[in-house]
């Protein structure tokens, strides 16, 4: 839709409830040239937070355990754990040797 600022002044009040209500921009002319769009205010985006609200069903308790054993509660040592501690010592232990502290002399 199409008006002239003229036409926009007298009607002003009513056409912004009819954008508003049917969500169509209006152009405003001035000596049949397009100057301004009248549209209405986007709808605000809802939050995220909480949008996936009853989408998910829980089944079975969640909170007992799986019975399965886990090597923590077995006492156990994990061999990737001790494999990091083996590595992460030796390597402090190599770059100490290669960068020794200043004021310090290598003997």
């Amino acid at each position: 839709m199409s008006i002239s600022a003229t036409e926009f002044k007298a009607q002003c009040l009513r056409l912004m409830d009819e954008v508003a209500r049917t969500g169509q921009p209006v152009v405003i002319t001035k000596y049949g040239r397009p100057m301004v769009q009248l549209t209405p205010v986007p709808a605000t985006p809802r939050s995220l937070f909480g949008y996936m609200r009853n989408t998910v069903t829980i089944k079975g308790d969640i909170v007992a355990p799986a019975g399965e054993s886990w090597s923590a509660d077995l006492g156990e040592v994990d061999a990737r754990a001790s494999a990091a501690r083996t590595h992460s010592t030796t390597d402090a232990a190599r770059i100490s040797r290669h960068n020794p502290r200043p004021g310090r002399s290598r003997s």
